[in-house]
């Protein structure tokens, strides 16, 4: 058997903290650490160690954005899931910026969280529906991305043309599974194109491969035929 995810809950509200630490236990995930502060969750995370840190952005300073930016600081391989009552595009984007996997409004119902976590823990992007559209236009926007970049992008010399498609899904928040079956291709196959991708790109990680993906606009549409 697997390893159980090991879990941080950082929250400041008791009972809803208490809340997500039971379902997430009953549903076999190891909570090793809560917290009600930013000061509180950083001094436990370097005690405990978790894979995954369920992070309301709303708590005594340090706020959730902060703490975000100094956990990734701290172990770049961890995953931050934010579960916050705002789905405003400010608090969506500050908290993507600083290194957040996944961000959820507390109306998402409990399995929702708890796939959300199963997901970021194993390195997928996830939001809730609506937030994701929001983070890929805003990024785009900022980078300034165009039909030109998009194009140039497509046809990045390093990449074969399935790393690029591959690379597409990615953008748009699909899960490797999701993409496997799109492509009619294994789990593994997809694995194995994306950590291509990351050594020829030079990154370390998926939320790295988003956000270059985002910025190239390969998000976008690409006249892909709705049957994959």
């Amino acid at each position: 058997m697997d390893e159980p995810v090991r879990v941080m809950v950082v929250d400041d509200h008791p009972m809803w903290r208490d809340a997500v630490e039971r379902d997430l236990a009953a549903a076999g995930f190891e909570v090793v650490a809560v917290a009600a502060s930013g000061g509180e969750a950083l001094a436990r995370f370097n005690a405990s160690r978790p894979r995954v840190v369920v992070l309301d952005l709303q708590i005594p300073a340090p706020g959730g954005v902060e703490v975000t930016a100094e956990v990734i600081r701290q172990d770049p391989s961890a995953r931050v899931l934010i579960l916050s009552a705002s789905g405003e595009q400010g608090d969506v984007l500050a908290a993507v910026k600083a290194g957040a996997t996944g961000y959820l409004v507390k109306s998402a119902s409990r399995e929702e969280l708890l796939a959300a976590v199963r997901r970021v823990a194993a390195g997928d992007t996830v939001f809730t529906p609506g937030l994701a559209g929001l983070v890929l236009g805003e990024f785009r926007r900022l980078s300034g991305g165009g039909a030109e970049t998009d194009t140039d992008a497509a046809h990045h010399p390093e990449l074969t043309e399935r790393e690029t498609e591959v690379l597409r899904m990615v953008a748009k928040g699909m899960s490797y599974k999701q993409i496997a079956e799109r492509l009619v291709i294994s789990h593994r196959t997809v694995q194995n194109h994306v950590q291509n991708t990351l050594r020829k790109l030079q990154m370390h990680n998926r939320v790295e491969l988003t956000r270059y993906a985002i910025e190239q606009g390969l998000d976008e549409p690409a006249g892909e035929p709705g049957h994959g």
